[in-house]
């Protein structure tokens, strides 16, 4: 029986859990959450679409028992609190490591084989921790940021345009935050280089609202996104358990790739059943290689004060 596990039923996890039942790629998808009934209350919610959407993947929901996740090839962390009024950047770090770390723990505990993709925020710094925690390979621990990043970045150039986001190929690096790196110089249309087709006062524009994406919606919402979240999620668990092999952004552990070491960064990869089967290295002219330079910094100085906490001894 294949099966796939979502830590935390809020709004993210509920719509990745959600979405991977529609793919009918998996026996059994497993919604965990700490607080009474949020998981089973959802779950059962979705089985009741199943013949209404044609899908016969059982969705279940469980409070806290991670036994119920056991053998799961890949899991989802979406675990967390989102940042409160009053709250600092540290308490926020503070917060969600140890709610990540304990997850972690428990996630290898009873699915030693899994690969763990993380969509908890501080996105790369969260991945870091539970890749620190579980003991894995590299590889086999994931941050999800660049799929979000790039439909984000692709809807916007699509709006532009006036085309479907489907002909859109797109590239994005870095951290996962405003000072992530779009490419234009790998971004195409059908093979035709975007800079031909949009005015570069346009795609600057395009650029920077790709950056503040995630603040843009919460200033209209008063809360975080979760449907393009929960679907880039969905979309690298169909990746790996279908050994699709395709080329996507994610946020990956770096060991000399870029020149960066010990953090993770979005970088492209090939994603496959063994997780990342391999870090695309491509090539990045001055400008583009200090943008990246910036964006590591950034999250360098994130993992320093996460590190300065001592949650990971």
């Amino acid at each position: 029986m294949r099966k796939v596990s979502v830590i935390g039923a809020g709004n993210v996890g509920a719509t990745c859990a959600n979405v991977v039942a529609r793919k009918n790629i998996v026996n059994n998808v497993v919604l965990l959450d700490i607080k009474e009934g949020v998981a089973e209350g959802k779950a059962l919610d979705m089985w009741q679409t199943s013949s209404v959407d044609f899908f016969h993947t059982r969705v279940h929901g469980v409070t806290n028992d991670y036994e119920a996740t056991k053998d799961s090839e890949v899991v989802v962390i979406t675990s967390g609190l989102p940042r409160k009024p009053g709250m600092s950047r540290d308490d926020l770090i503070s917060t969600n490591a140890k709610i990540v770390k304990e997850v972690t723990e428990n996630v290898v505990k009873y699915s030693p084989n899994a690969i763990i993709i993380v969509v908890s925020n501080p996105l790369d710094v969260m991945a870091y921790t539970a890749f620190k925690t579980a003991g894995l390979p590299k590889e086999r621990v994931i941050g999800m940021a660049g799929i979000l990043d790039s439909s984000r970045y692709k809807a916007f150039l699509a709006d532009e345009l006036s085309i479907s986001p489907n002909c859109i190929q797109g590239l994005l690096l870095g951290g996962h935050g405003d000072t992530m790196v779009p490419l234009p110089r790998y971004t195409s249309v059908a093979g035709i280089p975007v800079q031909q087709l949009i005015d570069k006062d346009r795609l600057d524009a395009i650029i920077e609202r790709t950056r503040k994406g995630g603040g843009e919606l919460v200033k209209l919402m008063g809360t975080s996104a979760w449907y393009a979240p929960g679907a880039a999620a969905a979309q690298m668990v169909e990746a790996v358990i279908d050994d699709q092999q395709c080329f996507y952004p994610v946020a990956a552990y770096l060991d000399g790739e870029y020149g960066l070491n010990d953090l993770y960064l979005g970088v492209p990869i090939i994603l496959g059943r063994q997780g990342i089967e391999k870090i695309i290295q491509i090539d990045l002219n001055k400008e583009e290689r200090d943008m990246l330079d910036k964006s590591a910094e950034s999250v360098k100085e994130t993992l320093e004060t996460l590190k300065g906490m001592n949650i990971l001894d």
